[in-house]
Protein backbone atom coordinates (compact mmCIF):
# COMPACT_ATOMS: atom_id res chain seq x y z
CA UNK A 1 0.00 0.00 0.00
CA UNK A 2 1.80 3.59 -1.24
CA UNK A 3 1.49 6.24 1.71
CA UNK A 4 -1.17 8.27 -0.13
CA UNK A 5 -3.49 5.41 0.55
CA UNK A 6 -2.31 5.53 4.19
CA UNK A 7 -3.09 8.68 4.41
CA UNK A 8 -5.93 8.99 2.78
CA UNK A 9 -7.98 5.43 3.47
CA UNK A 10 -6.04 3.79 5.84
CA UNK A 11 -6.94 4.57 9.05
CA UNK A 12 -6.59 2.43 12.84
CA UNK A 13 -7.30 -0.71 10.64
CA UNK A 14 -4.47 -0.43 8.68
CA UNK A 15 -1.74 -0.60 11.85
CA UNK A 16 -0.63 -3.29 13.44
CA UNK A 17 -2.83 -5.01 16.58
CA UNK A 18 -0.42 -3.15 19.27
CA UNK A 19 -1.67 0.22 17.67
CA UNK A 20 -4.72 0.00 18.33
CA UNK A 21 -5.75 2.08 21.04
CA UNK A 22 -3.74 4.79 19.55
CA UNK A 23 -5.59 4.47 16.28
CA UNK A 24 -8.63 4.83 18.44
CA UNK A 25 -7.59 8.17 19.98
CA UNK A 26 -6.86 9.19 16.27
CA UNK A 27 -10.03 8.20 15.34
CA UNK A 28 -11.62 10.08 18.18
CA UNK A 29 -9.99 13.06 17.66
CA UNK A 30 -10.60 13.37 13.81
CA UNK A 31 -14.14 12.52 15.00
CA UNK A 32 -13.97 15.37 17.47
CA UNK A 33 -12.00 18.03 14.73
CA UNK A 34 -14.99 16.84 11.97
CA UNK A 35 -17.49 18.27 14.23
CA UNK A 36 -16.03 21.06 15.82
CA UNK A 37 -14.71 22.48 11.90
CA UNK A 38 -17.79 23.88 11.16
CA UNK A 39 -18.70 25.46 14.47
CA UNK A 40 -15.54 27.09 14.37
CA UNK A 41 -16.33 27.97 10.62
CA UNK A 42 -19.87 29.16 11.36
CA UNK A 43 -18.29 30.76 15.02
CA UNK A 44 -15.79 32.83 13.20
CA UNK A 45 -17.88 33.79 9.84
CA UNK A 46 -19.83 34.83 12.68
CA UNK A 47 -18.03 37.43 13.97
CA UNK A 48 -16.92 38.98 10.74
CA UNK A 49 -20.88 39.97 10.23
CA UNK A 50 -24.05 37.98 9.31
CA UNK A 51 -23.83 37.09 5.79
CA UNK A 52 -20.49 38.09 4.70
CA UNK A 53 -17.69 35.43 4.26
CA UNK A 54 -14.60 36.02 6.20
CA UNK A 55 -11.62 34.20 4.19
CA UNK A 56 -9.52 34.70 7.79
CA UNK A 57 -12.35 33.21 9.66
CA UNK A 58 -12.60 30.00 7.30
CA UNK A 59 -8.81 29.27 6.92
CA UNK A 60 -9.10 29.47 10.71
CA UNK A 61 -11.66 27.13 11.09
CA UNK A 62 -9.66 24.73 9.03
CA UNK A 63 -6.68 24.83 10.62
CA UNK A 64 -8.53 23.96 13.46
CA UNK A 65 -10.16 21.18 12.21
CA UNK A 66 -6.65 19.78 10.33
CA UNK A 67 -4.97 19.93 14.16
CA UNK A 68 -7.65 18.51 15.70
CA UNK A 69 -8.08 15.49 13.47
CA UNK A 70 -4.25 14.90 12.55
CA UNK A 71 -3.49 11.64 13.79
CA UNK A 72 0.34 12.70 13.76
CA UNK A 73 0.09 16.00 16.07
CA UNK A 74 0.48 14.98 19.84
CA UNK A 75 -2.28 14.19 22.03
CA UNK A 76 -2.49 17.93 23.95
CA UNK A 77 -2.22 19.72 20.29
CA UNK A 78 -5.43 17.46 19.35
CA UNK A 79 -7.12 18.26 22.69
CA UNK A 80 -6.11 22.68 22.68
CA UNK A 81 -7.59 22.62 18.89
CA UNK A 82 -11.10 20.49 19.84
CA UNK A 83 -11.26 23.14 23.40
CA UNK A 84 -10.31 25.83 20.86
CA UNK A 85 -12.95 25.10 18.23
CA UNK A 86 -15.65 24.42 20.92
CA UNK A 87 -15.21 27.69 22.51
CA UNK A 88 -15.01 29.41 19.13
CA UNK A 89 -18.68 27.33 18.32
CA UNK A 90 -19.96 28.93 22.04
CA UNK A 91 -18.98 32.45 21.29
CA UNK A 92 -21.00 32.10 18.07
CA UNK A 93 -23.73 30.86 19.90
CA UNK A 94 -23.71 33.53 22.64
CA UNK A 95 -22.90 36.23 19.86
CA UNK A 96 -26.22 35.66 17.79
CA UNK A 97 -28.04 35.94 20.64
CA UNK A 98 -27.11 39.61 21.16
CA UNK A 99 -28.40 41.02 17.84
CA UNK A 100 -30.24 43.78 20.24
CA UNK A 101 -26.64 44.58 21.68
CA UNK A 102 -25.08 44.70 18.02
CA UNK A 103 -28.39 47.09 16.94
CA UNK A 104 -27.76 49.72 19.69
CA UNK A 105 -24.17 51.04 18.04
CA UNK A 106 -25.67 50.88 14.62
CA UNK A 107 -28.41 52.90 15.68
CA UNK A 108 -27.34 55.57 18.31
CA UNK A 109 -26.60 59.14 17.78
CA UNK A 110 -22.95 59.91 16.50
CA UNK A 111 -23.28 62.35 18.91
CA UNK A 112 -24.26 61.32 22.27
CA UNK A 113 -23.58 57.50 21.78
CA UNK A 114 -27.67 56.86 23.25
CA UNK A 115 -30.46 55.60 21.54
CA UNK A 116 -32.71 58.11 20.45
CA UNK A 117 -35.91 58.83 22.53
CA UNK A 118 -37.96 60.42 19.92
CA UNK A 119 -37.01 62.01 16.72
CA UNK A 120 -33.82 60.82 14.71
CA UNK A 121 -32.41 62.87 12.05
CA UNK A 122 -29.98 62.23 9.63
CA UNK A 123 -26.97 64.07 7.62
CA UNK A 124 -26.44 63.84 3.26
CA UNK A 125 -24.45 60.70 4.29
CA UNK A 126 -26.71 59.13 6.51
CA UNK A 127 -25.18 59.52 9.79
CA UNK A 128 -28.05 59.61 12.87
CA UNK A 129 -28.53 62.22 15.52
CA UNK A 130 -31.28 62.34 17.80
CA UNK A 131 -33.30 65.34 17.80
CA UNK A 132 -31.59 67.00 21.23
CA UNK A 133 -28.30 66.86 19.65
CA UNK A 134 -29.16 67.89 16.29
CA UNK A 135 -30.59 71.05 17.98
CA UNK A 136 -27.95 71.54 20.16
CA UNK A 137 -25.76 71.58 16.74
CA UNK A 138 -27.27 74.37 14.89
CA UNK A 139 -27.62 76.27 18.07
CA UNK A 140 -23.88 75.95 18.95
CA UNK A 141 -23.02 76.75 15.01
CA UNK A 142 -25.39 79.95 15.46
CA UNK A 143 -23.73 81.15 18.39
CA UNK A 144 -19.97 80.48 17.29
CA UNK A 145 -20.98 81.93 13.56
CA UNK A 146 -20.42 78.93 12.04
CA UNK A 147 -21.70 76.06 9.41
CA UNK A 148 -22.85 73.34 11.74
CA UNK A 149 -21.78 69.76 10.11
CA UNK A 150 -22.05 66.27 10.87
CA UNK A 151 -19.73 65.03 13.30
CA UNK A 152 -18.96 62.27 11.62
CA UNK A 153 -18.46 63.25 8.19
CA UNK A 154 -18.40 66.92 8.75
CA UNK A 155 -21.33 67.73 5.50
CA UNK A 156 -23.50 70.88 6.10
CA UNK A 157 -26.31 69.74 8.24
CA UNK A 158 -29.75 71.91 8.60
CA UNK A 159 -33.14 71.69 8.94
CA UNK A 160 -33.61 71.82 5.33
CA UNK A 161 -30.42 69.61 4.61
CA UNK A 162 -31.21 67.42 6.83
CA UNK A 163 -34.42 64.91 7.08
CA UNK A 164 -35.90 62.28 9.66
CA UNK A 165 -35.25 58.40 9.71
CA UNK A 166 -38.48 57.42 9.88
CA UNK A 167 -36.99 53.64 10.08
CA UNK A 168 -34.47 54.31 12.33
CA UNK A 169 -37.15 55.77 14.75
CA UNK A 170 -39.49 52.46 14.28
CA UNK A 171 -36.70 50.35 14.84
CA UNK A 172 -35.74 51.48 17.95
CA UNK A 173 -39.05 51.83 19.71
CA UNK A 174 -38.92 47.96 19.37
CA UNK A 175 -35.87 47.70 20.97
CA UNK A 176 -36.08 46.36 24.32
CA UNK A 177 -35.38 48.64 27.25
CA UNK A 178 -34.39 47.85 31.26
CA UNK A 179 -37.69 49.09 32.86
CA UNK A 180 -36.08 51.36 36.05
CA UNK A 181 -37.88 50.27 38.49
CA UNK A 182 -39.12 46.63 38.36
CA UNK A 183 -35.96 45.72 35.78
CA UNK A 184 -37.90 43.75 33.53
CA UNK A 185 -37.16 43.73 29.47
CA UNK A 186 -40.00 46.14 27.48
CA UNK A 187 -40.10 47.58 23.85
CA UNK A 188 -39.43 51.17 23.81
CA UNK A 189 -42.32 52.14 22.73
CA UNK A 190 -44.31 50.76 25.87
CA UNK A 191 -42.23 51.38 28.21
CA UNK A 192 -43.27 54.79 29.08
CA UNK A 193 -46.93 53.69 29.56
CA UNK A 194 -45.61 50.43 31.76
CA UNK A 195 -43.66 53.33 33.82
CA UNK A 196 -46.47 55.33 34.20
CA UNK A 197 -49.44 53.09 34.82
CA UNK A 198 -48.55 49.37 34.62
CA UNK A 199 -45.38 48.85 37.21
CA UNK A 200 -46.18 47.48 40.12
CA UNK A 201 -42.46 48.70 41.38
CA UNK A 202 -43.11 52.31 39.94
CA UNK A 203 -42.76 55.51 42.93
CA UNK A 204 -46.37 56.56 43.87
CA UNK A 205 -47.13 59.15 46.40
CA UNK A 206 -50.19 58.78 48.95
CA UNK A 207 -53.25 60.27 47.90
CA UNK A 208 -53.47 62.30 50.80
CA UNK A 209 -50.19 64.28 49.67
CA UNK A 210 -52.73 67.53 49.41
CA UNK A 211 -52.28 67.82 53.03
CA UNK A 212 -48.64 67.07 53.94
CA UNK A 213 -48.12 63.27 53.52
CA UNK A 214 -44.83 63.07 52.72
CA UNK A 215 -44.76 59.30 51.37
CA UNK A 216 -43.21 58.25 48.25
CA UNK A 217 -42.88 54.42 47.52
CA UNK A 218 -43.73 51.53 45.17
CA UNK A 219 -46.90 51.22 43.77
CA UNK A 220 -47.80 47.67 45.09
CA UNK A 221 -47.14 49.22 48.81
CA UNK A 222 -49.31 52.21 48.10
CA UNK A 223 -52.74 50.29 49.62
CA UNK A 224 -51.05 49.12 52.55
CA UNK A 225 -49.48 52.77 53.45
CA UNK A 226 -52.78 54.40 52.92
CA UNK A 227 -54.62 52.22 55.64
CA UNK A 228 -51.89 53.29 58.02
CA UNK A 229 -51.29 57.08 57.18
CA UNK A 230 -51.90 59.17 59.91
CA UNK A 231 -52.51 62.46 57.62
CA UNK A 232 -56.07 61.71 57.40
CA UNK A 233 -56.84 61.65 61.61
CA UNK A 234 -55.35 65.49 61.67
CA UNK A 235 -56.83 67.74 63.79
CA UNK A 236 -58.53 71.28 61.97
CA UNK A 237 -56.03 73.47 63.14
CA UNK A 238 -53.25 71.46 61.05
CA UNK A 239 -55.08 71.10 57.68
CA UNK A 240 -55.39 74.90 58.05
CA UNK A 241 -51.64 75.50 57.77
CA UNK A 242 -51.12 73.06 54.88
CA UNK A 243 -54.03 74.87 53.25
CA UNK A 244 -52.91 78.59 53.68
CA UNK A 245 -49.55 76.77 51.69
CA UNK A 246 -51.67 75.86 49.27
CA UNK A 247 -53.66 79.02 48.75
CA UNK A 248 -49.97 81.09 48.85
CA UNK A 249 -48.95 79.22 45.44
CA UNK A 250 -52.34 79.56 44.08
CA UNK A 251 -52.75 83.14 44.67
CA UNK A 252 -50.02 83.46 42.72
CA UNK A 253 -50.95 82.16 39.70
CA UNK A 254 -54.22 83.77 40.20
CA UNK A 255 -52.64 87.39 40.17
CA UNK A 256 -50.98 86.82 36.94
CA UNK A 257 -54.01 85.23 35.28
CA UNK A 258 -56.43 88.53 37.01
CA UNK A 259 -53.83 90.69 35.54
CA UNK A 260 -54.07 89.67 31.96
CA UNK A 261 -58.22 90.05 32.54
CA UNK A 262 -57.66 93.64 33.34
CA UNK A 263 -55.02 94.35 30.92
CA UNK A 264 -57.75 93.13 28.15
CA UNK A 265 -60.25 95.68 29.45
CA UNK A 266 -57.74 98.99 28.24
CA UNK A 267 -58.98 100.90 25.62
CA UNK A 268 -55.56 100.95 23.47
CA UNK A 269 -54.62 97.36 22.56
CA UNK A 270 -52.08 96.33 20.22
CA UNK A 271 -50.34 93.09 19.43
CA UNK A 272 -48.18 92.05 16.68
CA UNK A 273 -46.12 88.93 15.12
CA UNK A 274 -42.47 89.57 15.01
CA UNK A 275 -39.24 88.24 13.78
CA UNK A 276 -36.20 88.37 15.56
CA UNK A 277 -33.41 87.75 12.76
CA UNK A 278 -29.66 87.02 14.09
CA UNK A 279 -26.58 89.53 13.57
CA UNK A 280 -22.89 90.40 15.01
CA UNK A 281 -21.87 93.14 16.51
CA UNK A 282 -18.83 95.31 15.13
CA UNK A 283 -16.34 94.22 18.24
CA UNK A 284 -13.09 92.73 17.89
CA UNK A 285 -14.81 89.31 19.08
CA UNK A 286 -18.47 89.47 17.91
CA UNK A 287 -21.22 88.77 19.83
CA UNK A 288 -24.80 87.08 18.72
CA UNK A 289 -27.59 89.26 18.46
CA UNK A 290 -31.16 89.69 17.67
CA UNK A 291 -33.37 92.47 16.07
CA UNK A 292 -36.70 92.74 14.49
CA UNK A 293 -37.40 95.02 11.79
CA UNK A 294 -39.23 98.58 12.88
CA UNK A 295 -42.91 97.61 13.17
CA UNK A 296 -46.08 100.10 14.47
CA UNK A 297 -48.11 99.44 17.03
CA UNK A 298 -50.57 101.72 18.62
CA UNK A 299 -49.61 104.33 16.13
CA UNK A 300 -46.21 104.07 17.17
CA UNK A 301 -42.73 102.74 16.24
CA UNK A 302 -40.75 100.26 17.81
CA UNK A 303 -37.96 97.82 17.69
CA UNK A 304 -37.00 94.39 19.93
CA UNK A 305 -33.55 93.67 20.51
CA UNK A 306 -32.22 90.25 22.50
CA UNK A 307 -29.24 89.01 22.76
CA UNK A 308 -28.08 85.23 24.61
CA UNK A 309 -26.70 84.82 28.43
CA UNK A 310 -26.61 88.60 29.02
CA UNK A 311 -24.16 88.75 26.12
CA UNK A 312 -21.59 86.32 27.37
CA UNK A 313 -18.02 86.09 25.96
CA UNK A 314 -18.56 82.38 24.87
CA UNK A 315 -21.98 81.67 24.84
CA UNK A 316 -21.65 78.21 23.48
CA UNK A 317 -19.20 76.76 26.37
CA UNK A 318 -22.25 77.27 28.58
CA UNK A 319 -24.88 74.61 29.68
CA UNK A 320 -27.07 77.15 30.56
CA UNK A 321 -28.38 79.66 27.91
CA UNK A 322 -31.12 82.14 28.25
CA UNK A 323 -32.75 85.20 26.11
CA UNK A 324 -33.30 88.47 27.46
CA UNK A 325 -35.20 90.82 25.08
CA UNK A 326 -35.93 94.96 25.24
CA UNK A 327 -38.16 97.60 23.93
CA UNK A 328 -37.29 100.41 21.75
CA UNK A 329 -39.78 103.33 21.18
CA UNK A 330 -38.03 105.09 17.68
CA UNK A 331 -41.08 107.14 17.49
CA UNK A 332 -40.99 110.79 19.37
CA UNK A 333 -43.87 111.21 21.95
CA UNK A 334 -44.99 114.41 23.16
CA UNK A 335 -45.85 112.66 26.49
CA UNK A 336 -44.70 109.99 28.68
CA UNK A 337 -46.06 107.11 27.55
CA UNK A 338 -46.85 104.37 30.04
CA UNK A 339 -47.41 100.62 28.69
CA UNK A 340 -47.22 96.94 29.82
CA UNK A 341 -46.35 94.17 27.62
CA UNK A 342 -45.66 90.62 27.22
CA UNK A 343 -43.83 88.37 24.21
CA UNK A 344 -45.85 84.53 23.74
CA UNK A 345 -45.05 81.93 21.10
CA UNK A 346 -46.09 82.50 18.01
CA UNK A 347 -49.07 80.74 16.25
CA UNK A 348 -46.50 78.25 14.25
CA UNK A 349 -43.92 77.29 17.10
CA UNK A 350 -43.93 74.48 19.73
CA UNK A 351 -41.34 76.82 21.97
CA UNK A 352 -42.78 76.85 25.47
CA UNK A 353 -42.86 80.22 27.55
CA UNK A 354 -44.23 81.59 30.37
CA UNK A 355 -46.12 84.63 30.62
CA UNK A 356 -44.46 87.60 32.09
CA UNK A 357 -45.86 91.24 31.82
CA UNK A 358 -43.39 93.71 32.13
CA UNK A 359 -44.58 97.85 32.41
CA UNK A 360 -42.54 100.69 31.60
CA UNK A 361 -42.75 104.58 30.81
CA UNK A 362 -41.37 105.40 27.68
CA UNK A 363 -40.24 109.33 27.31
CA UNK A 364 -37.63 110.87 24.55
CA UNK A 365 -35.48 110.78 27.37
CA UNK A 366 -36.18 106.92 28.25
CA UNK A 367 -37.09 105.22 24.86
CA UNK A 368 -35.76 101.90 25.85
CA UNK A 369 -36.39 99.51 28.33
CA UNK A 370 -33.53 97.27 30.58
CA UNK A 371 -33.07 93.98 29.06
CA UNK A 372 -35.53 91.60 30.80
CA UNK A 373 -35.43 88.18 30.58
CA UNK A 374 -37.26 85.87 28.08
CA UNK A 375 -39.80 83.93 30.10
CA UNK A 376 -38.28 80.49 28.30
CA UNK A 377 -39.12 76.98 29.94
CA UNK A 378 -35.35 75.88 30.09
CA UNK A 379 -32.16 75.76 27.93
CA UNK A 380 -33.88 73.17 25.98
CA UNK A 381 -36.16 75.63 24.91
CA UNK A 382 -33.62 78.29 24.23
CA UNK A 383 -31.11 75.92 21.80
CA UNK A 384 -34.97 75.40 20.20
CA UNK A 385 -34.89 79.35 19.15
CA UNK A 386 -31.53 79.31 18.44
CA UNK A 387 -31.27 76.75 15.83
CA UNK A 388 -33.73 77.97 13.60
CA UNK A 389 -33.35 80.46 11.39
CA UNK A 390 -35.27 83.21 12.95
CA UNK A 391 -37.26 83.88 16.24
CA UNK A 392 -41.08 84.18 15.43
CA UNK A 393 -42.82 85.59 18.38
CA UNK A 394 -45.62 88.06 19.12
CA UNK A 395 -45.93 91.12 21.29
CA UNK A 396 -48.92 92.57 23.08
CA UNK A 397 -48.51 96.19 24.55
CA UNK A 398 -51.18 97.83 26.71
CA UNK A 399 -51.36 101.49 26.74
CA UNK A 400 -52.17 102.54 30.30
CA UNK A 401 -54.03 106.07 30.26
CA UNK A 402 -54.84 107.72 33.55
Amino acid sequence: MSGAEEAGGGGPAAGPAGSVPAGVGAGAGAGAGAAAGPAAAAALGEAAGPGLPDEAGLAGARQLQEAAGDPDAPPKKRLRAAEAAEAAAAAAAAGSGKLEERLYSVLCCTVCLDLPKASVYQCTNGHLMCAGCFIHLLADARLKEEQATCPNCRCEISKSLCCRNLAVEKAVSELPSECGFCLCQFPRSILERHQKEECQDRVTQCKYKRIGCPWHGPFHELTVHEAACAHPTKTGNELMEILDEMDQSHRKEMQLYNSIFSLLSFEKIGYTEVQFRPYRTDDFITRLYYETPRFTVLNQTWVLKARVNDSERNPNLSCKRTLSFQLLLKSKVTAPLECSFLLLKGPYDDVKISPVIYHFVFTNESNETDYVPLPIVDSVECNKLLAAKNINLRLFLFQIQK
